[in-house]
């Protein structure tokens, strides 16, 4: 019988509150009281920047992000920086990957878990490559980076429509996770160099499909996806 992971849906939550929920529910998940859970919702419209981001990529003055009511914030995952904002799904996975071992020979303290991390970040990938073909989307990866691209005409580089950036904490925690570019308001990326690679353009499913999808759709589509590759039984349920 495979792992139970837990879905909740959150909605539309302020970023920083999404944080605490994430630290809290992995407080849990490491202690053994909560089962693997995946938190799937739409920010407002914010800008973050991940342990290697570069305050050079953001483009607009602070009078622009105020005009358009974006917030800007510095977090611990991996990558550079990355625009949420509605109409795009995020999904947070908390997943124990590992426990804390201890250090050999002992000396009062552990080590960071053991555990495979690229692989992780390459089952995201799969798992979103998975669900974007059940929508009818054909997409990629490309060698050497990271998160999941969308083919263009002969002479264009390809296109993200979604972004990965993770942490996995000193207990083998997930943090963070995936954004999946859906039906956002797609101006929002002229403020940034998105992901610190200029050149590259970034795409949504409404751009792709004939007729545009339901967001509804969109999850349930994920959740299986996700719930296929990562071998875990999904059930959803309220917080708290």
């Amino acid at each position: 019988m495979p792992e139970h992971c837990i879905v909740h849906r959150l909605g539309l939550m302020e970023y920083p509150r999404a944080m605490q929920l994430q630290n809290s529910l992995a407080d849990e998940i490491a202690a053994g009281r909560r089962p693997p859970s995946l938190l799937l919702l739409e920010h407002p419209h914010t800008y973050t920047f991940g342990r290697r981001g570069h305050a050079e990529n953001l483009l607009w003055s602070a009078q622009e992000l105020e005009q358009r009511n974006a917030a800007v914030h510095w977090v611990d995952r991996g990558g550079d920086v990355t625009y949420h904002g509605p109409g795009q799904l995020v999904g947070y996975p908390l997943l124990p990957l590992g426990t804390p071992a201890p250090v050999d020979p002992p000396a009062g303290g552990t080590r960071l878990p053991q555990a495979d991390y690229v692989g992780y970040v390459r089952r995201l990938e799969k798992a979103l490559i998975h669900a974007l073909e059940n929508l009818g989307v054909s997409t990629h990866t490309i060698p050497g980076m990271t998160g999941v691209w969308a083919p263009r005409p002969a002479g264009r580089s390809a296109a993200k429509i979604a972004a990965i950036g993770v942490k996995v904490d000193a207990r083998g925690v997930t943090h963070h996770g995936f954004a999946l570019n859906v039906d956002p308001d797609m101006s929002y990326w002229q403020g940034i160099v998105a992901c610190g690679l200029a050149g590259y353009e970034v795409a949504s499913l409404a751009e792709l499909l004939p007729l545009p999808l339901d967001m509804e759709v969109v999850i349930q589509t994920v959740i299986a996806a996700f719930g296929e590759t990562f071998q875990y039984q999904m059930m959803e349920a309220p917080i708290g």
